[in-house]
């Protein structure tokens, strides 16, 4: 093993020029590449596809097309049919409506009406509203007309609450293409320049419009963070080194690093989601925190014999050796997402442990040869070993350590007891809308639109009548169940609270019956079986068949009930998805249809429950990947287990904590665990590797070891949980909840790691003394150096001409 790293020592330093070279063409390829990366605007695909309700999803699509591509724009005033007031709401309309990438608009405005036609045996579609109107008298005269068609009411408005919507249908292909953002801002500017004119708010929601918002936010927040993240690792750095060196040199790779993971996204052919696009800033900190650990390295042995050469090369030996396994567990962490089955977290997982991996790679190469270039460090680039504030808390830790143990014992226990307690009060649980902020517009417009409507987000009922034309068949019997299925949503008091006015097929019947009784809203009915036969000669007609056939199928066998659905959890639906399928058993036996429940609000919802369990999973394979990654270095299972508790009690504490205080356990906050579990092992790692190095310069004397390694470790691990904390904290200026969770979560569980790597792990190897320092641990499979195991420095042949 140190035969590895003398090569890697003499392949870095004595090739300096050329591996810059390299690095530096590798980057620019990486750069070429970033220049062409994608933003992803869709929700996330999170069930496979052998799952059922993926299947009959995408049965459903292919049969009626996507659902959840109308946008809604909605106000409320109770005076819109005031003559200037209606004419400006019929000219947004209108100019919506031309706008490119709108495949159709629907408002009060813009209605249509259906006539019967007698002579010809048809019903015609007329428009409510012909042409602009002249005088106030004919806006009343719209209203009236508006108000007696029941196809609209609870749908487009609501009159006891004097809301209107004005609905957009958007062009799918115009939606998964970078015209989205220009398509939104042409609607958004027309209708917020008609809310200022008439001084009234514009509500905006409904699928499309939640996922560009959602992206182009998340756009701007990957933007700010990349800045703010290189801003707090420079202050952090400067402030620690003292060097406008360990600045610059350390912000060159994080720049490199940068590029590499926007570079790896363009070149899997990925897109940036709301979890690739944390990647960026977190590979900051990543590179921070290896850039800590070796110029602390570098300090310290400089001032110890004052050879930069000499210094640096110790610097890729000792502290390549302990970052190449603290990496890798970090990695590991990560790499455990692709087991999940997920595409967005699969992608997550695979970008950032290989970027991890360059991280650790570019850090190792580039700061040694940066550093060989430059002159050595000054007495003042010393001062952060001495007697600074971090000494005297890491004296204090000693102290702790050496006549405290056992009160340390009793406040962990008391404190875990706790956490025990917090954990039983976790939830599972996870909405459509659930990342963002509740204090943003997009959410409070969506509270809005469940309070006037129940709610925009798509539910889809698909009902099979198992043979053809058996919509109709048996005086239309599946007609008159599902208007009973109807009337179900609206007297049951749980499916009225969550759920909009279902819409089907039996609206568009009672539309034609209602034309048919020469407009009488009383006729808006479903008609008994000796009328609907009188209709068939109206429903023949091609532009009728064409009008219902988003509702029906080609052979009269399938139709969809269509719901709007509040922003409900996974517990909601599920406990309204019980209630719900014995009741349309009882209407539709099971023998005779096959009914199911499904749409894009399902299958996320669905999705969730299914990704919980596999994050699970994940973070289980994770904890085994990393204790494997550990048996390399200490072999001992016990050692194992000792570096292992430390980091696990962390992990409790914040699951405690999300008991506590109400955040429940749903994909964006699962995975801070598995995040969380690799980054804080680090310094477990890093203190043991220095430990079992002492046990050799103080002859197995396991105390004088242990604080030795506790001293020489200490301000390390302070420094990487500082720029860890601030790193991460950063995430709490988010807009999405989950990230906004990642930061604050994993800020605390890294506190608690601290505190726990530096009190706990030390404590327990005094404790437990000879019993885990086996035969074993003395003798492990990845080597860590003695200090005379150096390489010659005259054997490096560097030439030290081009340094300063």
């Amino acid at each position: 093993m140190a035969g590895m790293w003398t090569f890697v020592v003499r392949l870095i330093l004595r090739n300096r020029l050329l591996n810059l070279i390299i690095i530096g063409l590798l980057t620019a390829f990486m750069f070429y590449n970033a220049l062409h990366v994608k933003l992803s605007y869709e929700f996330s695909k999170m069930l496979p596809d052998t799952d059922s309700t993926a299947i009959v999803y995408e049965e459903f699509k292919q049969r009626f097309g996507q659902d959840g591509s109308v946008m809604f724009i909605g106000i409320q005033d109770k005076g819109l049919y005031c003559f200037d007031k209606y004419n400006d709401w019929y000219d947004l309309t209108h100019n919506i409506a031309e706008i490119d990438g709108v495949e159709g608009v629907l408002s009060t405005a813009k209605v249509f009406n259906l006539v019967s036609n007698d002579s010809l045996e048809k019903m015609d579609f007329q428009p409510v509203v012909s042409r602009k109107p002249i005088s106030q008298e004919e806006v009343d005269s719209l209203e009236q007309i508006i108000y007696n068609l029941p196809f609209y009411k609870n749908f487009l408005y609501n009159q006891e609450t004097g809301v209107t919507l004005l609905m957009v249908t958007l062009d799918k292909s115009v939606l998964n293409s970078k015209q989205r953002t220009r398509l939104m801002k042409e609607i958004k500017a027309l209708a917020d320049e008609f809310g200022q004119k008439n001084d009234l708010e514009i509500h905006y929601s409904g699928l499309p419009y939640i996922r560009i918002v959602t992206a182009k936010t998340l756009e701007d927040e990957l933007i700010f963070f990349i800045y703010l993240a290189a801003i707090i690792a420079a202050v952090i750095l400067f402030i620690f080194f003292r060097s406008v060196r360990a600045v610059v040199f350390p912000a060159l790779v994080m720049i490199m690093v940068v590029i590499w993971v926007l570079g790896s996204i363009s070149l899997f052919n990925y897109r940036i989601t709301m979890l690739t696009g944390i990647l960026p800033p977190l590979m900051i900190i990543i590179v921070v925190e290896n850039c800590i650990f070796l110029l602390n390295k570098y300090h310290s042995e400089y001032k110890n014999h004052r050879n930069k050469i000499r210094a640096l090369s110790r610097v890729v030996q000792r502290i390549g050796n302990a970052n190449l396994l603290t990496n890798a567990t970090t990695a590991a962490g990560f790499a455990a997402f692709t087991i999940t089955g997920n595409r967005i977290l699969t992608e997550f997982g695979i970008i950032a442990s290989l970027n991890i991996l360059v991280a650790y790679l570019l850090t190792l190469v580039l700061i040694p040869i940066f550093f060989s270039y430059l002159p050595p460090p000054k007495e003042r680039h010393f001062k952060h070993l001495e007697k600074s504030f971090v000494s005297k808390i890491i004296d204090r830790v000693v102290n702790l350590v050496l006549h405290y143990r056992n009160p340390i014992y009793v406040v962990a226990a008391l404190i875990i007891a706790v956490a025990i307690f917090g954990v039983t009060k976790l939830e599972t649980t996870g909405k459509i809308v659930d990342d963002i902020s509740k204090g943003h517009k997009l959410y409070k417009d969506l509270v809005f639109m469940e309070d006037n409507f129940k709610g925009v987000l798509p539910l889809e009922i698909s009902i099979d009548t198992k043979e053809e034309n058996g919509l109709f068949k048996n005086n239309a019997e599946a007609l008159y169940k599902i208007k009973r299925l109807q009337r179900l949503f609206k007297k049951d008091s749980l499916f009225s609270k969550y759920f909009s006015r279902p819409l089907s097929l039996v609206d568009g019947i009672s539309f034609i019956y209602q034309a048919h009784r020469g407009g009488n809203p009383k006729y808006y009915i479903m008609p008994p079986p000796t009328k609907l036969n009188e209709l068939k000669r109206y429903t023949s007609d091609s532009q009728n068949n064409k009008t219902f056939h988003s509702f029906i199928d080609t052979s009269n066998q399938i139709t969809r009930l269509s719901i709007q659905m509040a922003n409900i959890g996974t517990r909601e639906i599920e406990m309204i998805t019980d209630s719900l399928r014995p009741e349309i058993d009882k209407i539709f036996p099971p023998s005779d249809y096959d009914v199911h429940m499904t749409g894009t609000s399902v299958v996320y919802l669905k999705g969730t429950d299914y990704l919980v369990k596999n994050l699970v999973s994940s973070l289980i394979l994770a904890l085994i990947i990393i204790s494997i990654l550990m048996a390399l270095l200490f072999t001992s299972f016990r050692m194992i287990i000792i570096s292992l508790v430390p980091n696990l009690i962390p992990l409790l504490l914040t699951a405690g904590m999300m008991g506590f205080t109400g955040i429940s356990i749903k994909p964006s906050t699962i995975l801070i665990f598995s995040i969380a579990l690799g980054i804080s092992v680090d310094n477990a790692i890093h203190y043991l590797s220095r430990y079992r190095l002492q046990l050799r310069y103080n002859d197995w004397n396991i105390r004088a070891s242990v604080l030795a390694a506790l001293k020489e470790t200490g301000f390390s691990m302070v420094y990487s949980s500082v720029v860890l904390f601030f790193g991460f904290s950063i995430f709490i200026l988010s807009s999405f909840g989950g990230t906004e969770a990642l930061g604050y979560l994993i800020c605390f569980t890294l506190i608690v790691a601290l505190l726990s790597n530096l009190l706990i792990l030390p404590s327990l190897l005094l404790t437990l003394d000879k019993y885990i320092t086996t035969k074993a641990f003395k003798e492990p499979l990845l080597e860590i150096f003695d200090e005379e195991e150096d390489i010659e420095l005259d054997e490096l042949e560097i030439d030290t001409r081009g340094s300063a």
